[in-house]
């Protein structure tokens, strides 16, 4: 298979985009929520931005696997219920950072574990290689779910 560039770039800088979109908006929000009980097993703040970056690459390229085979009859539903997902993402991190509406983030959190499940359900059926990339984001955003319970109760 013959890399194009341009796609790439553009579909590894959308994540990213997002990502780095929603970090910066709520950045006034983390002394706040470092200072907040935090369940077992929370990882010290600077793992959040590894792993998020780690995530939003794979998630790139993952939807550069599917982008290269827009001939597919699932790719039109698959890069819809992948756009979807990331505005999920995009808006739970509002919800939770920015509104510390932190019960309310969890039931979104859910919401978006169902778009991501069916993001990685189509992608994979495309190209496996891109479900496995996804795979990564699915348990993060299930150990999330966790987090983000357990600090709305320990903080209510």
């Amino acid at each position: 298979m013959k890399l194009n560039w341009k796609t790439l770039a553009v579909c590894l800088l959308a994540p990213l985009a997002v990502g780095g979109l929603a970090a910066w908006i709520t950045r006034a929000s983390m002394e706040d929520f470092a200072a907040l009980r935090q369940p077992p097993l929370s990882p010290p703040g600077w793992v959040f931005g590894v792993v998020w970056t780690v995530l939003y690459l794979l998630m790139g390229l993952a939807s550069y696997l599917v982008c290269v085979k827009r001939d597919n009859a699932l790719y039109t539903t698959a890069m819809k219920c992948y756009a979807a997902q990331l505005c999920f993402n995009f808006l739970w991190t509002l919800i939770f950072f920015r509104f510390e509406a932190w019960l309310f983030a969890f039931f979104w959190l859910l919401a978006l574990l169902v778009l991501i499940i069916a993001t990685w359900s189509l992608f994979r059926r495309i190209s496996p290689w891109a479900g496995r990339l996804l795979a990564p984001y699915l348990v993060w955003v299930c150990f999330a779910g966790y987090l983000n319970l357990g600090v709305w109760y320990l903080n209510r």
